[in-house]
């Protein structure tokens, strides 16, 4: 993982001073959702399960949430971080934006970036919807938590989209 992170101009001294831990990439996936575009939406069967059953509860409350991603390999990781490079961002830039590979909660399968019929996708304009109330109301009677609330100490840019599924302590 070194030498990935290396190429990419990722220095270890720049995640230990940031405190993100490994993310062990998920084995045993399963179907969560299948996007509008067809696109398969992967967790991890108890995360997959919690995510139904949220969203069939929001539902029921008259809010909309669909899944935008899901799991996402390591691999896929480096080419988006390798792609945002090429493109001329600086690794700097796009850290605050994107974990470097290794260290996304998505490679878990337990990471979802969510949205609704009435906002754009990963926009920071989420948290003016009901669903973003909604979640902040209720997610977490399912297992579901913002990971990068304003502020964060991970130095991420604030993700209202971003939750992730925590099963009795794992990855608190």
């Amino acid at each position: 993982m070194n030498t990935i992170l290396a190429k990419l101009g990722i220095s270890s001294e720049l995640i230990a001073a940031r405190g993100l831990r490994e993310c062990e990439e998920a084995t045993t996936l399963e179907l969560a959702e299948v996007g509008a575009d067809g696109r398969n939406h992967l967790l991890v069967p108890l995360a997959a399960e919690a995510w139904r059953n949220l969203k069939a509860a929001a539902l029921v409350d008259g809010v909309d949430l669909f899944i935008v991603s899901a799991f996402r390999s390591i691999d896929r990781q480096v080419q988006i971080v390798h792609g945002k490079l090429e493109a001329g961002d600086t690794i700097e830039n796009i850290l605050t934006v994107c974990a470097p590979p290794g260290f996304s909660e998505h490679h878990t399968g337990r990471a979802i970036d969510v949205s609704t019929s009435c906002s754009r996708a990963l926009d920071v304009e989420f948290d003016q919807t009901a669903a973003y109330a909604w979640l902040t109301a209720r997610a977490a009677e399912f297992g579901y938590y913002l990971s990068y609330p304003i502020g964060n100490p991970k130095g991420y840019q604030y993700e209202p989209w971003h939750w992730c599924f925590r099963d009795r302590g794992v990855m608190r």
